[in-house]
C-alpha cells in the first residue's frame, strides 16, 4: 500500500531553533519548515543528542550512583537505542570498516559526559523536569514550543532553567545570540507558570564553561515584542512566498546549497498559495517597508 505523504502546511507555531534559523537566513527557514528538506546527519550533532540523553538517563539513577564513570558507561547503550529509532544515523560512520572512527566519536562524547562533573555535581540535584516538552498561546494567538533540557526547582520555589551545549562558549560579543533560547524558554514558563525563573544557565561541555543570566519581566517582555515581530515577518513571507536568503558564512555548513539561489540553484516549486503585492495607486515603484522587513534577518535585542 503507498503511503500519502502530507501535504505543506503554513507554519504554526514558533520553537526557538526555528525563530534562530528565520534571523539566520529566512530562506532556510522555508527549507526546513515549509518545504521540510531532507537534511545529512552530522557526527557534532548527533552526539550532542547522544550527550543529552546520557546526562537525562543518569538522572534515573540513586544520586550516590550518579558517577562519572556511571555516565561514562551508559554512551555505547544510548548510541544503540539512538540508533534503533533512527537508523539513518548507521550513514555517518559507513565506510569504517575497522570501527576506529566510531571508537574515537563514542570516546569524544564519553570525554563531554566526564567534563560535566567538573561544572556541576548530579549528586546535589533533583531535577524537578528533564527534557520537558513546553508549550504555551501568547495572546495574540502566537504558540510557543520548545524541549528544556533540564528544570531545577529549590525549596523555595525558584525555578532554574538549564541548557547543556556539546560546543565551546561564545566570546563575550555573541552571548546575547547564545541567551536567546533560554530567555524564550523563560517567557513560556512565565506564560505557563506566572513564574519568572530565577536564573538561566548554559553549559558548555566543549569549553568546560558556565553561562549564567538572571531574567527580569523586562527582559521577557521584550522577547515576546520581538517574537511577534518576527513572527509577523514569517507570516508575511509565507503569504508572499518571498522568502529571501542571506549568506554568512553559516553558509559553508548547509545542506541546501544545490537548490540555493546564491549558489547558483534553484529553489523547489513554492507549495502553498500566495497572494499577490499589495500596492497603492501611483505607488508600483515604491517598495513595501513591510515586505522588505519579511526578508531580512531579525536579530534578538540585547537584556
Amino acid at each position: 500500500m503507498t503511503s500519502l505523504s502530507r501535504s505543506p502546511q503554513p507554519p504554526s507555531s514558533l520553537s526557538p531553533s526555528r525563530a534562530s534559523d528565520f534571523m539566520q537566513c529566512p530562506l532556510l527557514y522555508r527549507f526546513r519548515v515549509i518545504d521540510k528538506l531532507p537534511e545529512k546527519p552530522s557526527e557534532a550533532a548527533t552526539r550532542g543528542t547522544l550527550v543529552h540523553a546520557v546526562l537525562e538517563r543518569l538522572f534515573d539513577s540513586p544520586a550516590a550512583e550518579r558517577t562519572a564513570g556511571r555516565a561514562t558507561a551508559l554512551v555505547p547503550g544510548q548510541w544503540d537505542r539512538l540508533l534503533g529509532s533512527k537508523p539513518e544515523l548507521a550513514e555517518l560512520f559507513a565506510g569504517d570498516a575497522g570501527g576506529e572512527r566510531l571508537a574515537r566519536w563514542l570516546s569524544e562524547a564519553e570525554s563531554l559526559v566526564e567534563r560535566w562533573f567538573s561544572l556541576e555535581d548530579p549528586t546535589r540535584l533533583e531535577p524537578a523536569e528533564r527534557e520537558l516538552f513546553v508549550e504555551t498561546e501568547l495572546e495574540s494567538g502566537l504558540r510557543l514550543r520548545g524541549v528544556i533540557d533540564r528544570i531545577d526547582v529549590a525549596p523555595t520555589g525558584e525555578v532554574r532553567i538549564v541548557d547543556y551545549k556539546t560546543g565551546k562558549a561564545p566570546r563575550p560579543e555573541y552571548a546575547e545570540g547564545a541567551l536567546f533560547q533560554m530567555k524564550f524558554y523563560a517567557l513560556v514558563i512565565w506564560r505557563l507558570k506566572g513564574v519568572v525563573p530565577r536564573r538561566l544557565q548554559l553549559v558548555y561541555l566543549g569549553s568546560g564553561d558556565v553561562l549564567t543570566y538572571d531574567p527580569v519581566v523586562a527582559d521577557l517582555e521584550r522577547v515576546e515584542r520581538k517574537l511577534l515581530a518576527l513572527w509577523d515577518a514569517i507570516r508575511l513571507a509565507t503569504e508572499t512566498g518571498e522568502w529571501r536568503p542571506r549568506p554568512t558564512k553559516l553558509c559553508g555548513w548547509c545542506d541546501h546549497q544545490s537548490v540555493c539561489p546564491e549558489f547558483g540553484g534553484t529553489p523547489p516549486v513554492y507549495p502553498l498559495s500566495v497572494r499577490p503585492p499589495e500596492s497603492e495607486p501611483g505607488e508600483q515603484g515604491r517598495m513595501d517597508p513591510v515586505r522588505t522587513e519579511a526578508g531580512r534577518p531579525v536579530a534578538p535585542e540585547g537584556p
